[in-house]
């Protein structure tokens, strides 16, 4: 996906510059109930299975999120909504409880991945105008039917000032979003990306997946990633294009696929699935570790993590 905004001008010379990396700087994983993908994970890795299971501990179910962040707030947020604050709270490694920020930071963007985050407000609202009328719609339940709900309310929680993006892309989304995320760094556009990987579990949205992904059953969570150019060559490890590379392993589709072992984050998957992949190669597994998400129908994205400096160019 190109946001017009970043479409590249074609009147343009192409750059002489050196390539830009892009580096994951910071990254959580937000998936309750997953204590079991940790360890089918660190027996296919071979990776501590302390590690994993500590970085994927502590997770909270939506109707739980006043334990990472605080009560204010979160009234009438929906379970993706919460799910997704909850991953960037984690990421940022912020204490426990509402953390408001100090001001409004214009060189940091949020780019959101998910499919199914506000469907089952939009069914509500439509059975609610359809029998009572507009007027029976509470207004702080209307704006929950917006798509961008997600990345609009991560922006203004966190005060991220630059642009904000919702990607709704299918099983490809949460790589879709990555590459959004690094042409808006690459482009100049802002220093600090936050990309946010959510889908809720509610019975809409599960109806829904059920229909068109009946292989594996959908899974709430949400991870998240701090993506920028500016961190020192020695902090997290790098984005880049497969180009070819050989990987060392490979996470999602055709590889260990979290899908089959814990469940289906379907549009956050591929954000998921770096997080997976960032964890591993800070375990001390070797890289560069190839990520994909996707199906058959919608197709499948692929990107190279590695910690070895220069990966992404």
């Amino acid at each position: 996906m190109t946001s017009p905004l970043i479409a590249p001008d074609p009147t343009r010379p192409a750059s002489t510059a050196a390539p830009v990396t892009v580096r994951v700087a910071g990254w959580s994983l937000h998936l309750p109930e997953a204590d079991g993908l940790a360890a089918d994970l660190a027996a296919w890795s071979g990776t501590s299975a302390s590690r994993l299971s500590a970085t994927l501990a502590d997770a909270v179910p939506a109707d739980r999120a006043h334990q990472v962040l605080g009560r204010k707030g979160l009234l009438f947020k929906e379970p993706a909504t919460r799910l997704a604050l909850c991953a960037v709270h984690r990421a940022l490694g912020l204490p426990p409880g509402r953390h408001p920020p100090d001001g409004v930071d214009p060189r940091s963007a949020v780019v959101v991945a998910g499919n199914l985050g506000n469907v089952a407000t939009v069914a509500d609202l439509a059975r609610t105008v359809h029998a009572e009328g507009g007027r029976a719609v509470s207004p702080l339940a209307a704006p929950n039917a917006s798509s961008n709900v997600v990345a609009s309310t991560v922006a203004l929680w966190f005060g991220l000032g630059a642009a904000n993006l919702m990607v709704c892309s299918g099983a490809t989304a949460g790589l879709d979003a990555v590459r959004a995320a690094m042409l808006l760094l690459r482009a100049g556009r802002a220093d600090r990306v936050l990309v946010v990987g959510t889908e809720p579990a509610d019975e809409v949205a599960t109806e829904l997946h059920q229909a068109g992904r009946p292989a594996f059953p959908l899974r709430a969570g949400a991870a998240c990633l701090v993506l920028t150019t500016t961190a020192r060559s020695d902090t997290g490890p790098v984005l880049g294009p497969s180009g070819g590379r050989s990987a060392y392993r490979r996470i999602g589709p055709g590889g260990f696929d979290p899908a089959a072992h814990w469940g289906d984050c379907y549009g956050a998957a591929g954000v998921v699935n770096l997080a997976l992949a960032a964890t591993l190669l800070d375990a001390g597994a070797p890289g560069p570790v190839a990520v994909a998400c996707g199906d058959d129908t919608d197709g499948v994205r692929e990107l190279l993590l590695d910690a070895t400096p220069g990966a992404g160019r």
